[in-house]
């Protein structure tokens, strides 16, 4: 079984597009972006202690898990564009899909954690220190983390289950569970089923908690008398809905829904959207409306500024 090496084609991706050196410098920038982006948001949140508040240790630790997911996938595939053979050892595709998995899971707890803190801070704003303590916060992380890397634990050791025979080609630009079902010389039905209720239970699970939170949101805004913090509310939580549809939207579409073996090209473009999109849109999407971090970013700027920076130099040298 360590012998197996998987072959894998971009041709899915690359018939009917630009040329493949365009397809490198937009899937590099996009890249350079995401890990800019989300490292530099879980930097200022660690670095600035006035944002170690629920709200944005959940979002910290999800732009870590969209860096996380990007580092699986997107290298690899830049790699594969200068690459003839386009290949890529069992182990590897074991560790790519085992980062994936756990990013992917426990982004969904953290994104259902993000929606109760919402819930509390727009419903309860007067007990939202009691309901939502850091204290909860931290175990909320925690336990997400927990269940992410039981997930993918689950879901590898399955998949170390099989063995895989043919072509050893997958028309995918990376390791995930169906391409590589079509593989295995085993029958995958055990797989398959135990895929079904483990993603399909997280997805149930956490997707209830976010619509019954952002309902409950909802008929607090229309209950506002005031329109100025209704809008500020609307629009908040309307980015916020919009990035959670996106990513649950193309995860339900990929892992749940029926499917035969000759519409499995119709994955590639809902796979790149919750893989390579979404953790570029997350920086955005959470941070251009939030006042709060903005201001840091602001303060933090003009610290760095040539002026600023000439000031704290001619001081220490007079002293």
């Amino acid at each position: 079984m360590e012998g197996i090496r998987l072959k894998r084609t971009l041709n899915a991706i690359l018939k009917n597009l630009i040329l493949e050196t365009t397809c490198i410098e937009i899937f590099l920038t996009i890249y350079l972006i995401t890990m800019v982006g989300n490292l530099g948001l879980v930097a200022l949140i660690f670095m600035e202690r006035h944002l170690h508040t629920p709200m944005y240790i959940f979002l910290g630790n999800l732009a870590l898990m969209d860096s996380c997911c990007s580092c699986a996938i997107t290298p690899k595939m830049l790699q594969n564009f200068f690459s003839e053979d386009k290949m890529i050892s069992l182990h590897e595709c074991m560790t790519q899909f085992y980062f994936l998995c756990l990013a992917e899971t426990t982004d969904c707890f953290l994104l259902a954690a993000m929606a109760y803190d919402r819930y509390v801070a727009i419903c309860s704003p007067l007990q939202y220190h009691t309901m939502m303590s850091k204290q909860l916060c931290i175990q909320m992380t925690i336990e997400a983390y927990i269940a992410g890397n039981l997930h993918s634990i689950i879901q590898v050791a399955l998949l170390l289950r099989l063995s895989f025979c043919g072509s050893h080609k997958i028309n995918h630009f990376f390791c995930d569970l169906l391409p590589l079902y079509r593989l295995s010389c085993v029958d995958p039905h055990i797989n398959e089923l135990i895929v079904l209720i483990f993603s399909g239970s997280i997805q149930v699970f956490t997707i209830s908690i976010v619509l019954i939170s952002y309902l409950c949101i909802l008929s607090t805004i229309f209950k506002m008398k005031f329109n100025e913090g209704r809008g500020k509310a609307l629009s908040t939580c309307a980015s916020h809905f919009l990035s959670i549809s996106m990513f649950y939207g193309s995860l339900l579409f990929v892992y749940i829904q029926p499917r035969s073996d000759k519409e499995e090209d119709k994955d590639i473009p809902f796979a790149i959207f919750y893989t390579i999109v979404i953790p570029l849109l997350n920086p955005f999407i959470y941070t251009l409306r939030n006042k709060e971090v903005i201001n840091v970013m602001k303060v933090i700027l003009k610290k760095r500024e040539p002026h600023d920076i000439l000031k704290q130099t001619l001081s220490s040298g007079t002293n």
